[in-house]
């Protein structure tokens, strides 16, 4: 346990920080929807925050490189905190659209600063515990979050305080308990055509992932909401579907590792869409059955990123991986800014049901280029491949190597 003791703090510090992100995203989805927001207003509100992240997944090195991972994540966390506050005191849907855009940036930011902090510290001896407990707290932060709405309840300014109140306690931990600054992290390099080149297939993943999963974060509130569910059962519905992704992560990936890896990613989206269609068949009914319904497709749906990840892995060369990374993450937030927009007009004209039908549409799409797919191009054997799956967040492009097994140590050199 010693050698996890110094990292507890940056630890905690991205607890807050995934439990406040994780709060505000439902959050703002239904106090929008209070303040009279149109569900195509909410769903462009939600499109900015995945707008700043992809900017921010972009820049926040450069800003890391020259100003420092403390002073970095202080001046970034301080923006997010004034952006909550101020969505407080001038509700529009233009001035939350650009509020939510600079949260978004920040947020790409922190995360980053705190991964790329993480990576620094991080030992071959305790890579694997630190990247269980994050996982841990990842899970427990997102869950735990959702329950602050019923809590304490979607009017006045409570929520936007707690918000902003968290954002500036994750200064706290890495403020007192670390002096030291690790070396600024490399420049990571974006090539969106390069990704495309290693697997075209990873590529379109990663949107149908940004369309759909990033959709259910955004108006999955705006749905519950829709179909009659209180605001205990909102969090419920939203917790659920967080929980369920981790359920198959590791079943579906570890059979990814011994078959295609494309069987598994074909596999997985047809159980996220047989979910999906049921979902959107059962709206209106029982809670209970919306319940059973958000856990199936969570278990399919979530763990797609981190299979799609896998196999560009699986096809590019030595090298290539840190780039796989960002291009991976950069197309996830492109299909992010468009999903929730497009669904949220449907949701307008058609009604709650309509988020799950555009949900089994894209996987239904998706299903059919896999199948194409794996016809024009054999599988990469599984004893040639140099990698193996990991389970991934969207963090930034530093959880890859976060999660990536223990380099070899160089042997030493005989005197």
């Amino acid at each position: 346990m010693k050698d996890i003791r110094p990292l507890i703090p940056l630890l905690v510090t991205a607890g807050i920080l995934i439990g406040g992100n994780g709060l505000q995203g439902t959050f703002i989805s239904l106090r929008a929807l209070q303040e009279g927001f149109s569900t195509t207003m909410i769903g462009v509100v939600g499109a900015g925050y995945n707008i700043g992240f992809a900017i921010g997944c972009i820049y926040v090195t450069r800003l890391i490189r020259q100003v420092g991972h403390i002073r970095a994540f202080a001046g970034l966390a301080a923006i997010a905190s004034v952006a909550s506050l101020a969505m407080l005191l001038v509700i529009h849907p233009a001035a939350w659209f650009c509020l939510r855009l600079a949260q978004g940036l920040c947020f790409a930011g922190l995360f980053a600063t705190v991964e790329s902090w993480l990576n620094a510290r991080v030992t071959n001896e305790n890579r694997a515990r630190t990247l269980s407990i994050y996982r841990f707290v990842d899970l427990s932060a997102g869950t735990i979050a959702q329950y602050t709405i019923p809590l304490v309840g979607l009017g006045g300014f409570d929520l936007f305080a707690i918000i902003a109140m968290a954002l500036s306690l994750s200064l706290v931990p890495i403020s007192f308990a670390d002096r030291t600054s690790p070396e600024p992290p490399k420049h990571v390099q974006f090539n969106v055509k390069a990704l495309w080149h290693i697997s075209p297939l990873a590529t379109i993943g990663c949107i149908v992932v940004g369309l759909t999963n990033s959709t259910f974060r955004s108006l999955g509130p705006i749905y519950a909401e829709g179909i009659g569910m209180s605001v205990t059962a909102i969090a419920t519905f939203m917790s659920i579907g967080i929980f369920a992704g981790v359920v198959l992560q590791y079943p579906l990936g570890h059979y990814s590792d011994k078959l295609d890896r494309r069987t598994i990613i074909l596999l997985a989206a047809i159980g996220a869409a047989i979910s999906g269609l049921f979902l959107s068949f059962v709206a209106g009914s029982s809670e209970l059955l919306n319940f059973i319904g958000i856990f199936f497709f969570g278990a399919f749906a979530m763990p797609l990123y981190s299979l799609c990840s896998a196999h560009a892995n699986d096809h590019a060369a030595p090298g290539q991986h840190a780039l796989v990374s960002a291009g991976t993450l950069f197309f996830w937030s492109c299909g992010a800014v468009v999903g929730p927009m497009f669904a949220s007009v449907l949701l307008d004209h058609f009604g709650p049901r309509a988020l799950f039908t555009y949900t089994v549409v894209v996987l239904c799409l998706f299903i059919i280029y896999t199948t194409l797919r794996m016809r024009v191009r054999n599988a990469v054997p599984a004893e040639e491949r140099r990698y193996r799956f990991r389970s991934l967040l969207r963090t930034s492009t530093y959880f890859t190597k976060l999660a990536a097994p223990p380099t070899p140590e160089k042997p030493k050199d005989k005197k």
